[in-house]
C-alpha cells in the first residue's frame, strides 16, 4: 500500500531555474499584454461576465460536470433545468459565487487559510460532497485513484491530517514570501496545494480559483480575471500527469514548465477573447441606434452583455429602461437577428431571449453571426 505523502517544504532548493528563463519571459509578457487589455476596459464586470462564468463551467468540467455555458445561462434565466443537469449547474454557479466572495475578501485581507475554507464552504453549498466537511480542512485520510478504488490501489495518497496542517502552514507562509519569479512561485503554490489536498472534496476547483486570486495579490493583473481552466481542461491528462510526476518522481521542474506554458498560452487566448468581446460591444454601440433609435444604447448593451440569456422582464429591471422602450429595443434586436428566442412568452410567463454571438465568443467558437448592418 502506498504511504501518505510527506510534502517538501517551500521554498524548494533544487529547482533548475535555467530551464525556466525563456518561458518566464514569455509568460510574464503575455500576462502583461492581457492585463493591458483589462485596464483599458471601462466596464470589465459587464464585458467579462461571460468569461468568468465560462471559467466556472470549465473548471467544474475538469472534475466531471457536464453543464455547458449556454445551459447555465438558460438555467439562470428560466430557473429550471433538466434533472440530470441541475446538480452540475448548481456547482458551476457556486464556483462563480465563491469567486465573487473571494474578490470581496481580498479587498481587506490577503490570500490565507481562512480564505480557503470560505471558498470551499461556498463551493460545496447544497451540492454533492457538502456533507463531507464543507468549509473545513479534512480530519481523515483521503486518496486519489480511479472511481471505486481503495487506498490500497490509489494512485496517490495525500498527507495524513497532522502533516497536512503543518504543510498548509508552510504553504501559507510561502505565499507571503518572495521568490525569484512570481509565476514560478504561483506554479509551486498551485502544485503544492493539490498535493496537500486539504479538503475531502473540491480541491481541484479551490486550487484553480486561487490562480487569479494570487495573481491579483501579486499585482500581476489589475483584477482577478484570468481564466486558466480552458487550457487545463484541454490538457487535462497532462495536467494530472505533471502533478502526479511531482509525487511519483520529484519532477517539480516539469510541472513548473507545464504551468508557465499554460499561463503563456491562456493569457494569449484570453487577450484575444477580451479584445473580440470589446470589439463586439463597440460595434453594437454603433449599430444599435441604427437598428432602433434610442437614448438607452449603453443601458441596453450592458444588460445583454452582462447576462446574454435573459427574461424580458429581467432585462427591463436590470437595464432600468422604461418598459415600452425596452420592449421596442428587444423587438428590433429580434427582428434583425441579433437576439434569438429561447422560450416564447405566454400569458404571464415572460419570453427568454439569447445573445448567441456573445456566448459563442466566450466559449471560443469561431465566428457567430455577424452584427447586422440595420435597415
Amino acid at each position: 500500500m502506498m504511504l501518505p505523502w510527506v510534502p517538501q517544504k517551500l521554498p524548494l532548493e533544487n529547482l533548475d531555474w535555467a530551464k525556466y528563463i525563456r518561458l518566464i519571459g514569455r509568460a510574464n509578457a503575455e500576462l502583461a499584454r492581457y492585463d493591458g487589455i483589462l485596464q483599458g476596459i471601462v466596464n470589465p464586470d459587464v464585458l467579462l461576465s461571460p468569461l468568468s462564468l465560462q471559467e466556472a463551467v470549465l473548471s467544474s468540467r475538469i472534475e466531471g460536470t457536464q453543464a455547458s455555458l449556454e445551459e447555465v445561462l438558460e438555467y439562470e434565466a428560466a430557473e429550471e433545468a433538466e434533472p440530470e443537469r441541475a446538480g452540475d449547474i448548481r456547482e458551476v454557479l457556486n464556483y462563480r459565487r465563491a469567486m465573487f466572495a473571494a474578490i470581496s475578501y481580498l479587498q481587506d485581507r490577503p490570500v490565507c487559510l481562512d480564505l480557503l475554507k470560505n471558498l470551499h464552504a461556498s463551493l460545496m453549498d447544497g451540492v454533492r460532497g457538502q456533507e463531507r466537511g464543507r468549509g473545513r480542512f479534512r480530519s481523515v485520510q483521503n486518496w486519489i485513484g480511479r472511481a471505486g478504488s481503495t487506498i490500497e490501489s490509489a494512485r496517490f495518497v495525500p498527507p495524513e491530517p497532522v502533516a497536512m496542517l503543518e504543510s498548509l502552514s508552510n504553504w501559507e507562509k510561502y505565499i507571503h514570501g518572495d521568490e525569484q519569479d512570481r509565476l514560478v512561485q504561483l506554479a509551486l503554490i498551485h502544485g503544492q496545494f493539490e498535493i496537500i489536498h486539504p479538503f475531502t472534496d473540491g480541491n481541484g476547483r479551490v486550487g484553480r480559483m486561487l490562480i487569479p486570486l494570487v495573481l491579483y495579490q501579486y499585482k500581476l493583473i489589475s483584477r482577478p480575471a484570468f481564466y486558466l481552466s480552458a487550457y487545463l481542461e484541454r490538457h487535462r491528462e497532462t495536467y494530472y500527469e505533471r502533478l502526479l510526476g511531482i509525487t511519483a518522481r520529484g519532477e517539480w521542474d516539469e510541472w513548473v514548465l507545464f504551468f508557465l506554458t499554460a499561463v503563456a498560452e491562456q493569457a494569449k487566448e484570453d487577450t484575444t477573447k477580451a479584445k473580440t468581446i470589446l470589439e463586439l460591444y463597440d460595434r453594437m454601440k454603433v449599430k444599435l441606434p441604427e437598428i432602433v433609435p434610442t437614448q438607452f444604447t449603453v443601458q441596453a448593451l450592458d444588460a445583454i452583455f452582462d447576462r446574454p440569456v435573459f427574461k424580458t422582464t429581467e432585462f427591463i429591471e436590470r437595464s432600468g429602461i422604461p418598459k415600452q422602450s425596452a420592449m421596442r429595443i428587444l423587438g428590433a434586436l429580434l427582428d434583425h437577428g441579433v437576439l434569438t428566442t429561447v422560450r416564447s412568452g405566454s400569458g404571464r410567463r415572460a419570453a427568454i431571449l439569447m445573445f448567441r454571438q456573445l456566448i459563442d465568443l466566450a466559449e471560443g467558437k469561431a465566428g457567430g453571426a455577424a452584427v447586422p448592418n440595420g435597415s
